[in-house]
C-alpha cells in the first residue's frame, strides 16, 4: 500500500486523474525553484519527482511523469526555468527528462514493496531512484541523440566531460534531496499512523 492509498482509500479513475494532475503541477512548480548551493544551484524538480514516486507507487508515478512531459511538449512552461516545447525537450537535457519517468517508477517500486515507512529504506530507495535518471541522462548527449537526427555541439560528449559537467556537480544535491524525500514520506506515514491512533 502506498501513502496516497492510505490517505485517500480505494483507488478510482477520478482519484487517479486528480493525483496525476496534482502531481504534475507539484513537479512543475518545484522545477521553478532553485536554491543556491555548492558547487551548483539545486532545483527542487527531482525532489518532487522522487516524492511523487514514493507516495504514488510505480504505475501512477510513471503516468504522472508522462503527463508532465506531455504538458511540456505541448508548450506549457513546466520544465526548469519555464522551459517548454519540442525544441527544449530535444535539447541537451532530453535524456534527463526521459529519466524522470524512470526515477518515479523506481521510487514507486520501493513504495509498492512497503519500503517507504521507515527512513533508511526510503532514503536508499530515493538514492537509487535519483541515480536512475542518469542512465538516459548521460546516454543522450554521449550519442543517443544522433539516433534521432540531432546534430548539435553537445552531441557526442565524452564520458570525462559528462562526469565533470553533467554528473559530479549534482551528486551532493541528489543525496540531500533523497534524504528530504525520505523525511517527507516517512513523516507522512507517521502522520497517518497518529491520525488512526
Amino acid at each position: 500500500m502506498t501513502l496516497t492509498q492510505a490517505a485517500f482509500g480505494q483507488r478510482s479513475l477520478l482519484k487517479d486523474a486528480g493525483l496525476v494532475i496534482g502531481g504534475s503541477l507539484f513537479i512543475a512548480l518545484a522545477a521553478q525553484v532553485s536554491i543556491p548551493m555548492w558547487p551548483v544551484p539545486m532545483t527542487l524538480q527531482s525532489l518532487a519527482i522522487i516524492i511523487v514516486g514514493l507516495t504514488y507507487g510505480a504505475r501512477l508515478g510513471a503516468i504522472t511523469l508522462l503527463a508532465y512531459l506531455a504538458q511540456g511538449l505541448a508548450g506549457l512552461p513546466v520544465f526548469s526555468n519555464g522551459g517548454a516545447g519540442v525544441a527544449y525537450f530535444f535539447g541537451p537535457t532530453c535524456g534527463f527528462l526521459v529519466g524522470f519517468v524512470l526515477t518515479a517508477w523506481v521510487a514507486g517500486l520501493g513504495a509498492d514493496r512497503g519500503l517507504t515507512k521507515r527512513f533508511l529504506p526510503a532514503f536508499l530507495v530515493a538514492l537509487v531512484a535519483g541515480a536512475a535518471m542518469y542512465i538516459p541522462g548521460v546516454a543522450w548527449p554521449m550519442g543517443a541523440a544522433t539516433l534521432f537526427g540531432i546534430d548539435a555541439g553537445w552531441v557526442g560528449t565524452s564520458a570525462a566531460r559528462i562526469w565533470t559537467g553533467w554528473v559530479s556537480p549534482f551528486l551532493l544535491g541528489d543525496v540531500i534531496k533523497a534524504a528530504l524525500a525520505a523525511l517527507v514520506v516517512t513523516g507522512g506515514w507517521a502522520a497517518m499512523k497518529s491520525r488512526k491512533a
